[in-house]
């Protein structure tokens, strides 16, 4: 599994030299993905648990993942070196 593991490694390091992307930069990604994707889960889970009425609450649903959605593709953006926006 070790030898597996560090074959893929040298195999996934030529690709990443080509597209510039570093693995610091993937491993700071990832960690950003997981915490944004932790609180907007919580904000839909809370909007769930409070029970906002159901107009209101189908609407505050579709802005919630409306800006997750924003978030992503700057996200990605940025990993092509061209954000939308800063969020530092």
């Amino acid at each position: 599994m070790r030898y597996a593991l560090f074959a893929l490694l040298l195999l996934a390091t030529p690709a990443l030299a080509a597209t510039s992307l570093s693995l610091g930069g993937l491993l700071e990604f990832v960690v950003y993905l997981v915490i944004v994707g932790l609180i907007f889960w919580c904000i839909w889970w809370f909007i769930g648990y409070v029970g906002i009425p159901e107009p209101f609450g189908k609407v505050v649903r579709v802005v919630v993942g409306l800006v997750a959605l924003v978030l992503v593709i700057n996200l990605l953006l940025g990993l092509a070196g061209s954000p939308m926006f800063r969020l530092r």
